[in-house]
């Protein structure tokens, strides 16, 4: 059953801001305040930054998955000990911003976004395919499919050039897929303590798709992000019992 947890005034202008209390967890983005997954070695915390930039950390592991926006996004935010880049569309890889906060982080990227770094930034930086996986300080990485499926959007996300990320934190694996709509390897994972998903035409999935995939592979928590002015409340009834969604504020400072 899911719950709310804390509401956001500024999220009154979004389309789901009617939901029904006892159906969405909400958590406050401002000041970058968190949430939180327990796993067996202590919790997770959960920052949303922007549209599809998150910072996952736990323990010593502080991981900025597509960090864009400016440092100033970052600020009281501890140092990233990896950096996990989806793809290489300007809402996900920004080289500005990696130069102003990267440090000696490795960076963990898929090809064309290695392609495209800097050569000050290439040292540090390992490509990854779907399927392949990497370990830093032992937190195990996994990237797998992240493409579009219909066939007048495949424009946006060839097959096999993006990728989503399989991060597993003690006992946890958490999923964030990047731009994708529901690709046969997505509707197989099992076993996903949280997933964060993207909603949003015409580039990633529909929030219908969205619920469709949900209610397949059943993750314990969805996150949804990337869902730009997507009216999410499809999510409300259609989610089926099992899954909490917790919708996040992802954009402090509006859609625009």
């Amino acid at each position: 059953m899911v719950q709310r947890r804390a509401v956001v005034s500024a999220l009154a202008a979004l389309p789901i801001a009617s939901f029904a209390a006892s159906h969405l967890a909400w958590a406050q983005h401002a000041g970058h305040a968190a949430d939180t997954i327990p796993t067996a070695d202590g919790d997770i915390s959960v920052h949303p930054i922007e549209h599809a930039s998150v910072v996952l950390t736990h323990g010593d592991h502080v991981i900025y998955v597509d960090p864009v926006g400016g440092a100033e996004l970052y600020q009281g935010l501890p140092a990233p000990t990896a950096i996990l880049i989806t793809h290489g569309h300007g809402d996900h890889f920004d080289v500005p911003t990696l130069e102003a906060i990267a440090g000696s982080a490795p960076i963990i990227a898929n090809q064309d976004v290695f392609d495209k770094l800097p050569e000050s930034l290439k040292g540090q930086a390992e490509a990854i395919a779907n399927g392949g996986t990497t370990d830093h300080a032992g937190l195990p990485v996994e990237a797998t499919t992240a493409h579009n499926i219909t066939e007048d959007r495949m424009q946006y996300h060839p097959v096999g050039v993006g990728n989503g990320y399989l991060i597993t934190f003690a006992d946890k694996v958490i999923y964030v897929a990047g731009d994708t709509e529901p690709t046969p390897e997505m509707l197989e994972l099992s076993g996903i303590e949280a997933a964060f998903l993207p909603m949003n035409l015409p580039y990633t999935m529909t929030p219908e798709q969205a619920v469709e995939a949900i209610n397949t592979f059943k993750p314990r928590i969805v996150y949804p992000y990337h869902y730009g002015e997507s009216d999410l409340s499809v999510l409300e009834t259609n989610v089926e019992d099992g899954t909490e969604v917790r919708l996040l504020n992802w954009y402090p400072n509006g859609q625009g």
